[in-house]
């Protein structure tokens, strides 16, 4: 179900722009294209003696090895922040499934043989699997140092803070590893020739993928081509380079265009979220005023850095949440394990942060005997204020959206005091709530061009990957609604480097905003080319014109737009093309100052819980999306319950285990993700739309504030039933049931 509240603003409803079946990268044929494995290392941490392939490269239907030996003339490494992860392991692995080689053979079977007849000699070396352990002095190092990034900010004096706060609180926070799990797992076609390489690819980011293949294969952009024909999901798993590098290396030494198909447990073992161990002190007034916090955040990056280093940076941000501090000091590290490597995945840090930050809210409202919607609502930042110094002043309204999650639940003084009744013998309820501010990572950094045919139709380019969230369908709003056309007119294209124009990435709720802005802009300058065309025919000023369903309006008569192309051309031929530039210097410099927009993530659970065995159910929950603008209305809808689920995932019992290095659960038996089964009762979004956003008609993105605050919002509302805080997630049965008796003296 969804609500929707704020001014009122023109209605754009449409569906999914479906225009046939999409084609994943699994499904497509290439010309001469032969099929990879790879081999990778069953150890966590060891050093590569030898690797010799002989046997492999002898077998008939092999035509292809790729090991370290095979990498001449490639620059091997690559990584979106540090560049410190190879192609294929070189001098040691680090991690368990990390490539060691790789096969291309005619079959499969061929492929998996070849694999089996290579020979690698391992030296094994010390494990490091705790981020404590890691940080020691004179620990077993996986790279230069174990520590990959570290973070720092400040404002205020902290100690002082704390001098002049009445209460200090000091708590520590766990949060677990976690699978994406999105529906088709990595897969890439590299075809490498001497004149440049095309790859298919799961890629969220395929112009940053460009980039890196370029550099790494030694060729001009404009001979490398990055084509993405649909991806099925990606939430931060795609983002950056994965496979690519490895099957434009096997296609190098094949000769031919290379398949590598990932199964689920191969990307288990390509990336990840960070586990976080995260302690945070804040000191406060008697009255609930926030006075001081200082944070301590460690996050295991795994073993390569991926983009743990911009992890580090918004976890440190986001755990400061949406309130005023007078003080603030946080210090935000990312580790490198013997793991599987870290990346992005949806609201990168946020969710880690809101678990710590928004528990000991929870904690502190509890000892000071204040409501906890109150003293969030006290200390939250307000519409206009500075939230992080020197940073976007807040365009929204976080104190609306907090009233309204709590209202939906029945949040009031007759709910709080029925909060903990019991149901039955063995059945408690409670209600709780979480909330962040998050300060987007979008690069203002999108092109786009909109095409008008001589029909009146549209074919619109941009770079944007569709990846599920609809972004074509928005795309084809923004241009349908600006240059009053019918839907079922314009078509998008998208997600091929060496047609469509430069996006920098899907990601970090950027699309619609800034993907949209660009696409709004072309049809701007379509429009006005057609307005200009519309004055030479009515020989009447512009500003006499009006555009409407297709066609240009002046003093009661009208032309289409198809006739005035016709008119321009000398016949049924030409088109109008439209230009949209998105930079940190367009539209007046508005978009340069960061963040583009700050997302809101609030969430109200209301829980039932079993006391005799942990179990959870939650017969109602809220979801509140700050939008600016809903272009799609259910497809907002639907990217924040999923962003929703996605968070009572890792909340209630995603985790990924290690014992010795070894993942014990790269599988969906032992890896369990929500199904329809724990879909609470009630699942309820609240849609806030104000005009206030800096893309089309004021929108702005959403699908990452559902995920953020779910955890804290599940734990408060077990604490209100309880009176039991628990730390750690996922909050699984056993885990819960253990705590009620410790709390009881029964463990």
């Amino acid at each position: 179900m969804t609500t929707t509240v704020g001014k009122p603003v023109p209605r754009i409803d449409a569906l999914d722009k479906v225009t046939g079946r999409a084609a994943y990268v699994g499904d497509l044929e290439i010309p001469g294209m032969v099929h990879g494995l790879i081999l990778r290392s069953p150890w966590p941490h060891a050093r590569v003696l030898s690797i010799d392939s002989t046997e492999a490269e002898r077998l008939p239907g092999v035509l292809g090895v790729l090991t370290r030996d095979h990498l001449e003339g490639i620059d091997a490494y690559f990584g979106s922040v540090v560049r410190d992860r190879p192609i294929v392991a070189m001098d040691k692995v680090r991690y368990q499934g990390e490539p060691v080689a790789a096969v291309a053979a005619r079959d499969l079977a061929t492929a998996q043989e070849a694999l089996e007849l290579i020979r690698v000699e391992y030296e094994e070396l010390p494990l490091v699997s705790e981020m404590e352990e890691a940080l020691v002095p004179g620990s077993p190092a996986l790279h230069e140092t174990n520590l990959c990034a570290e973070q720092h900010y400040d404002w205020g004096d902290v100690e002082e803070g704390f001098a002049q706060s009445d209460r200090v609180f000091e708590d520590t926070f766990t949060f677990p590893m976690v699978y994406h799990y999105a529906l088709e797992p990595h897969t890439s076609i590299g075809h490498y020739t001497n004149q440049g390489i095309t790859v298919w690819s799961t890629a969220q980011h395929p112009f940053l993928v460009r980039s890196d293949l370029a550099r790494m294969f030694g060729f001009s952009l404009h001979q490398v081509r990055i084509i993405v024909p649909y991806l099925g999901g990606g939430f931060g798993s795609k983002s950056y380079t994965k496979m690519e590098p490895l099957a434009v290396a096997l296609s190098k030494v094949a000769g031919r265009p290379v398949r590598l198909a990932l199964s689920v447990e191969e990307a288990f073992k390509t990336v990840r979220r960070h586990a976080a161990r995260l302690t945070v002190k804040t000191g406060v007034k008697l009255d609930g005023t926030f006075v001081a916090r200082e944070c301590l955040i460690y996050l295991d990056t795994g073993a390569y850095a991926d983009n743990g280093p911009l992890v580090a940076g918004r976890a440190g941000e986001r755990i400061a949440g949406p309130y005023r501090w007078p003080s603030l000091k946080v210090s935000s590290s990312a580790v490198y394990t013997n793991s599987t490597p870290a990346g992005s995945f949806r609201s990168i840090g946020a969710p880690q942060a809101a678990w710590a930050s928004e528990s000991q809210v929870d904690i502190i409202a509890h000892d000071l005997g204040i409501d906890p919607l109150e003293i969030r609502i006290k200390n939250m930042v307000s519409r206009g204020e500075e939230v992080r110094r020197g940073q976007r002043p807040l365009e929204g309204d976080p104190a609306t959206g907090l009233r309204l999650a709590a209202e939906a639940v029945g949040w009031d003084d007759e709910a709080a005091e029925e909060s903990g009744r019991a149901v039955s013998s063995a059945l408690v309820t409670g209600k709780g709530l979480g909330c962040n501010l998050s300060g987007v990572g979008s690069s203002p950094t999108s092109t786009a061009l909109v095409r008008m045919h001589v029909d009146g139709t549209l074919t619109v380019l941009v770079g944007t990957t569709e990846l599920g969230q609809g972004s074509r369908s928005a795309m084809a709003q923004v241009a349908s609604e600006e240059l009053t056309v019918p839907m079922d007119s314009v078509d998008v294209i998208s997600s091929d480097t060496s047609i469509v124009p430069y996006d920098r990435s899907t990601g970090s709720s950027r699309s619609t905003t800034l993907m949209g802005l660009a696409v709004q802009d072309g049809a701007i300058e379509v429009k006005d080319q057609l307005l200009e065309l519309a004055a030479l025919h009515f020989e009447s000023p512009v500003e006499e014109l009006s555009i409407e369903e297709g066609q240009v309006l002046c003093r009661g008569e009208s032309i289409g737009f198809g006739e005035l192309i016709q008119e321009e051309f000398g016949g049924v031929a030409g088109e109008l093309m439209g230009r949209g530039y998105v930079t940190p210097r367009s539209h007046g410099g508005r978009l340069a100052q960061s963040p583009v927009f700050w997302e809101v993530g609030i969430s109200a659970a209301e829980v039932e819980l079993d006391v005799e065995t942990g179990a959870i159910r939650i017969p109602h929950y809220v979801s509140v999306a700050d939008v600016g603008k809903a272009i799609n209305p259910q497809q907002c809808e639907g990217q924040d319950e999923g962003a929703a689920m996605q968070g009572l995932g890792h909340t209630l019992f995603e985790e990924m285990l290690y014992e010795d290095g070894q993942l014990l659960n790269p599988n969906l038996i032992d890896y369990k993700v929500p199904t329809f089964a724990e879909l609470p009762d009630k699942l309820e979004t609240i849609l806030i739309e104000n005009g206030d956003g800096p893309g089309p008609f004021g929108s702005k993105g959403l699908g990452e504030g559902g995920i953020v605050a779910a955890g804290p919002a599940v734990a408060n509302a077990i604490f209100r039933a309880t009176g039991v805080r628990i730390k750690e997630l996922p909050l699984t049965p056993e885990r819960v049931w253990r705590a009620l008796r410790r709390a009881r003296g029964q463990d």
